[in-house]
């Protein structure tokens, strides 16, 4: 997708990225209409889910697309479907929500739908059908969400029977919206309900649906709540993006994928000038025309599950072959009019932004490296022991938008762990441990601090530095058994060859076509190594290699410390020499009395 300078072409383009996404899911409805049948991948949830999710989040597309005028022919499928899939009578029933059950979730997109468009889904219905999709969604008013953003999925679907005209208890969103409230840490900042999760769920999910809800809610107090804090949380999250659009990996639910960019479209659609229009525009389509050069369709035109490219090791528990279309989200701002300040406005370049963002209430610190083109987030408070992956997807030390993280293919030997960005540690060199429940957080002015236990008998401080575009590690270990250690860097594509290796005594260093990579020992005592990770691993990459500093621990009290750098390539007139890192006697000031 590549946006254009005429009035209205960029808005134009993201309608027809819409149908281009929609238009090869037609063929693969249920004869009833009230499924969508994408092929199998198996979910937590039963295949009458599967199905409905299929059949409801292209909603989130396609939803805003007829409420700014957008034309789309193919309307009447989801229009019978929503009266098959309601109906306990036909073949496609899709069952009753209940208490924490995926078809809750689903309800969301058909809310928004009945919200913007009644006319394309709900008008066409006749009484009986419209009595029983007004009875399914009621239902689903009345059963418990999860403690957590799920509480925003009957308050949509509320909006949507406001618009149509049918009633409901709306005490209870009320109360779903109290508690939702109770969820705000400052500045901008939710946590997803009573866990350590702050990742892309603040965005695109909470803050999202606080913002759909100031634009179509009865509450304008809490409408302007949910938009003042939209407007703080716009300040932070400019920083996880990179000048050229790319949204730094991190967290569950990757194969949500421009999903990330959505809160920049829901600002517009909320009136929320959290940022000059221009700058919420550069935003948003920098980011859709990134994904737009990714391979992540197959050969049909269906999304994939994966990031980068279709990658169904890195999936959830909970990802079915709909899932992926959640990234409509991405195109809430069709709802608005041509005219509208976010599509009149012209589209800006990523303004600059300090070097370094320390954001305590999500335990991180972002770097701007390459002026800006290479984003490297480091985290050290957020843990995640449900999520598959979980480790490797919120407890490494370092995501980067250039090199991507991995998750492992194993427990036995260190390619199979693909332990870029993290310190893992072994007792027979086969069976290795990473960082996995860090704890006890501080993030202030750069510098992270957290503990982690991974036996009884092993612990371990960690301080991480951001110093752009380099950034340190400072471990003090203290353990009762002998252990092996591995610390590796970023992954680095490993399809072509590098153009210079240098491993060896507290380094190890690779130079190639994809980027530049290093770690240094500060400390000493550790060998430089180039681990060939298995393919697969990476969320960008599916070849790589890490580089990585190993050595040996006895019991006792051990400090180790090293610095990590990862940029682009540096081509064939690169110097001869590497780049030189922190010195460790500036380092032991910022971590302070250890």
């Amino acid at each position: 997708m590549h946006t254009d300078d005429r009035p209205g072409g960029d808005r134009d383009e993201l309608a027809r990225q819409v149908l281009d996404l929609v238009t090869p899911l037609i063929s693969r409805f249920s004869p009833g209409r009230g499924r969508l049948r994408l092929g199998f991948h198996t979910a937590h949830y039963d295949q009458e889910s599967a199905e409905l999710e299929a059949f409801a989040r292209p909603l989130w597309g396609l939803a805003p697309l007829a409420a700014g005028g957008g034309t789309f022919d193919h309307w009447e499928l989801w229009s019978a479907g929503l009266a098959a899939g309601t109906d306990p009578e036909h073949p496609d029933y899709w069952g009753a929500a209940f208490d924490k059950n995926q078809r809750l979730v689903e309800t969301a997109a058909i809310g928004l739908a009945l919200a913007l468009a009644p006319e394309r889904i709900w008008d066409p219905l006749t009484g009986p059908q419209r009595d029983t999709v007004a009875a399914w969604l009621r239902h689903s008013v009345t059963v418990e969400p999860n403690n957590n953003n799920w509480l925003f999925f009957p308050v949509m679907v509320g909006l949507g029977l406001d618009r149509v005209g049918i009633s409901h208890d709306h005490d209870a969103n009320t109360a779903r919206l109290d508690r939702l409230e109770e969820f705000d840490l400052g500045r901008g900042w939710y946590s997803d309900g009573p866990t350590w999760q702050r990742d892309y769920y603040i965005p695109f999910a909470m803050h999202y649906y606080g913002l759909i809800y100031a634009a179509l809610g009865r509450d304008q107090d809490r409408a302007g709540r949910f938009r003042e804090r939209a407007a703080a949380f716009a300040q932070d999250f400019q920083h996880w993006f990179s000048s050229e659009g790319v949204a730094v990996p991190f967290g569950r639910s990757l194969t949500y994928r421009f999903a990330q960019s959505a809160f920049w479209g829901a600002l517009a659609f909320a009136g929320v000038e959290a940022l000059p229009w221009e700058v919420t525009k550069g935003h948003l389509l920098r980011n859709l025309r990134w994904w737009n050069r990714q391979p992540i369709r197959d050969n049909a035109g269906l999304l994939t599950i994966g990031y980068g490219y279709p990658q169904p090791h890195m999936a959830e528990q909970y990802n079915a072959p709909g899932s992926p279309y959640w990234a409509m989200k991405a195109f809430l701002p069709l709802a608005l009019p041509a005219e509208h300040p976010f599509w009149t406005a012209k589209e800006a370049d990523a303004p600059p932004l300090p070097e370094v963002s320390t954001q305590p209430e999500a335990g991180v610190a972002l770097m701007r490296c390459e002026e800006g083109r290479h984003v490297v987030l480091l985290s050290a408070g957020q843990r995640n022991p449900w999520a598959r992956h979980g480790a490797a997807k919120y407890a490494k030390f370092a995501y980067s938008t250039r090199f991507g993280f991995s998750v492992p293919a194993g427990t036995l030997k260190l390619e199979q762990g693909a332990f870029d960005s993290t310190l893992a540690l072994s007792e027979d060199g086969e069976h290795w441990r990473p960082c996995e429940l860090p704890e006890q957080v501080s993030a202030a002015d750069g510098v992270l601090h957290s503990r982690w236990t991974p036996w009884e008998d092993v612990e371990i401080e960690t301080w991480l530095v951001a110093l752009s575009p380099w950034h340190v590690r400072v471990h003090r270990i203290t353990t009762g058994r002998a252990l092996r250690t591995a610390e590796g860097a970023f992954a680095v594509d490993r399809d072509r060859p590098p153009t210079r290796v240098d491993i060896g005594s507290g380094r190890a260093r690779l130079d190639a076509p994809h980027g530049l990579c290093v770690i240094e020992d500060l400390t000493g005592g550790r060998e430089g190594d180039l681990v060939t990770a298995l393919p697969g691993t990476n969320v960008l990459t599916p070849r790589t290699t890490i580089p990585t500093l190993r050595g040996d621990l006895p019991p006792g009290e051990h400090l180790l410390a090293c610095a990590v750098l990862g940029l682009g390539p540096t081509g064939p007139d690169a110097a001869d020499g590497w780049p030189e890192p922190p010195a460790w006697e500036t380092i032991e000031p910022l971590i302070g009395p250890r």
